[in-house]
């Protein structure tokens, strides 16, 4: 039952972190594992939650630091230089959404992806994150602020 309520949710912390599909299962995979090892460690049924994203957060924090030299958009070999492209295409503006999101601050990738890629509520995801709901919604406007900022060229362009 924990494995089908939280996987996902830890997923999408992990992948926000690692924008790595396996990584992120891996991370996914060890912070159950890590978690039920050390179950007796929570007191209060409430924080399981939150103490169990703290797990897979901080797993994916240290594979992330281990391949710190490797670039983040390591999905494709094509490099989108700014002002490059007239038109984008489906696949190069999902290439721009992904870079954009790489360059985020890793709270705010999390915060993003369970926001709306996850389609999570506020009070869930202050939970998750151990944040109060002024400090999300702050972090969530700063990362769509940082997103549009990003992403206007491309945005333009389609119009």
């Amino acid at each position: 039952m924990i494995i089908r309520t939280h996987s996902r949710t830890l997923f999408a912390i992990a992948y926000g972190i690692l924008q790595n599909r396996e990584e992120a299962e891996d991370v996914v995979q060890d912070a159950l594992v890590k978690a039920w090892k050390t179950r007796w460690r929570v007191r209060d049924p409430e924080k399981f939650p939150a103490w169990l994203a703290t797990i897979a957060r901080h797993r994916a924090r240290d594979i992330f630091r281990k391949r710190r030299t490797v670039p983040l958009s390591t999905t494709s070999d094509e490099v989108i230089e700014p002002g490059s492209v007239a038109e984008p295409n489906g696949s190069e503006l999902d290439q721009q959404l992904r870079s954009a999101l790489a360059a985020l601050p890793e709270l705010h990738r999390a915060a993003l992806t369970l926001r709306y890629f996850e389609e999570m509520d506020y009070r869930s995801i202050e939970n998750i994150l151990g944040l109060s709901n002024g400090a999300l919604r702050g972090i969530l406007g700063r990362a769509l602020a940082s997103m549009r900022k990003q992403l206007s060229p491309a945005l333009a362009s389609l119009d």
